[in-house]
């Protein structure tokens, strides 16, 4: 019964998928590159850290979602306000991510490159930032699963697209079998797009392997 409203429903199911999938990578690259950034800043320059530090400190401890009601309240249109929550805590978990690994790259390795004439840009490209992958990694999978929770909140509290909102609608009308079917694919593309970014993770790090 389920796997037939699906088929019967396939158009709605369809442009839900692709709509949802539209805001979720939206938010997820705006908030990885730029958590890249500020992470690669603030974990080499302790100027920079100075300052995002205590915005860390002070966003960290508090869900992503609650800020939703505030910012589509205030955004200038539902999707942006979705896309500014999805792109936060990503945001948070790859800037986090990426502070911890370059800190914890070994000292010794930045002294040997500077006394053989290394620059400061170089010591980031080809030293700080190889150093942090596995973190950094660690953060971008963080992050996606931040991203696909605050997805599904903000298309059932305020995006009118996407399957979130598929599965309000559909329980408007206790259209329960309808309802399944899209949780099942959501559950689905969610799992797919988690296998597809740890497959590219281990692809990345395969130099790990030959690591004593």
């Amino acid at each position: 019964m389920v796997f037939n409203s699906m088929i019967a429903d396939k158009s709605y199911l369809l442009s839900s998928l692709l709509n949802s999938l539209k805001l979720l990578f939206m938010g997820y690259f705006i908030g990885g590159f730029l958590g890249l950034i500020t992470g690669i800043l603030a974990g080499y320059f302790n100027r920079v850290n100075y300052w995002v530090e205590p915005f860390l400190k002070f966003i960290g401890p508090i869900p992503t979602t609650t800020w939703l009601p505030i910012i589509m309240a205030i955004a200038v249109s539902l999707f942006q306000g979705a896309v500014f929550i999805i792109a936060l805590g990503v945001w948070f978990s790859v800037t986090l991510a990426t502070i911890t690994g370059i800190r914890n790259v070994n000292k010794s390795y930045f002294e040997v490159a500077s006394t053989l004439g290394a620059k400061s840009n170089e010591l980031v490209r080809k030293i700080a930032i190889p150093s942090a992958l596995p973190s950094i990694f660690q953060g971008l999978i963080a992050g996606m699963s931040s991203a696909c929770n605050a997805l599904i909140v903000a298309e059932m509290l305020g995006v009118e697209s996407g399957l979130g909102w598929y599965i309000t609608w559909k329980s408007s009308w206790a259209d329960y079998s309808s309802m399944v079917g899209a949780i099942i694919l959501l559950a689905s593309t969610f799992i797919l797009v988690n296998y597809a970014l740890k497959k590219i993770s281990k692809k990345a790090l395969r130099w790990k392997e030959g690591e004593i």
